[in-house]
């Protein structure tokens, strides 16, 4: 399990090694472009677990902490549908990897 950390650290978010990877992927892309949105997750496993939502921005502290040195393979239709939400009005949720996705490469 790593974690996202934001805003000097203060907020902390477990996610997956693995999701987290694709996360960062499409995260500094769009920061990057000096583009701001939101991102949402779900704080349990559970489907009816309560959400959170943060407002990513260029200028707010980020730190993308990993359990595991080695990095996760890299899915590219997971990329491109993170990327979509991202880009889309409601923003960046973590979204399940699609199941027939297979790894493209690794980081």
């Amino acid at each position: 399990m790593g974690t996202l950390f934001y805003g000097d650290n203060r907020f902390a978010i477990g996610i997956d090694d693995r999701a987290l990877a694709h996360l960062q992927l499409v995260i500094l892309a769009k920061l990057r472009r000096n583009e701001s949105f939101s991102f949402t997750w779900q704080k349990g496993a559970d489907g009816d677990a309560p959400q959170s939502t943060i407002w990513l921005h260029p200028s707010i502290p980020l730190n993308f902490d990993y359990e595991n040195r080695l990095m996760p393979s890299i899915s590219r239709a997971w990329i491109e549908i993170l990327t979509a939400a991202a880009n889309s009005n409601p923003g960046l949720a973590l979204i399940p990897e699609p199941q027939e996705s297979q790894p493209d490469h690794v980081i």
